[in-house]
């Protein structure tokens, strides 16, 4: 990953974009030599964001099993049938 200094995205922002379009890697963007934010590619982004959901997702599934919310199948099934019609 590189990493540029605000002051360059400021003047080359058309030519970071462009790199960031075609090379897919993200860039560290610093102000006053600490780190300020990531600048990524918008495929980049929402793949992150999809993922982000679906671990998400995930964690409250466990979370729901670790608390005892479960059904059974048949309990299961049955309610798959009411939102399938």
């Amino acid at each position: 990953m590189r990493t540029e200094l605000v002051t360059t995205l400021k003047r080359k922002a058309t030519d970071l974009l462009s790199e960031l379009a075609k090379d897919k890697e993200p860039i560290l963007i610093t102000q006053h030599g600490l780190p300020s934010a990531y600048l990524i590619d918008v495929d980049s982004y929402e793949r992150l964001q999809a993922r982000m959901k679906l671990l998400e997702g995930i964690a409250r599934g466990e979370c729901a099993v670790d608390e005892g919310r479960t059904v059974s199948n048949d309990q299961a099934k049955a309610k798959m049938a009411r939102w399938l019609k």
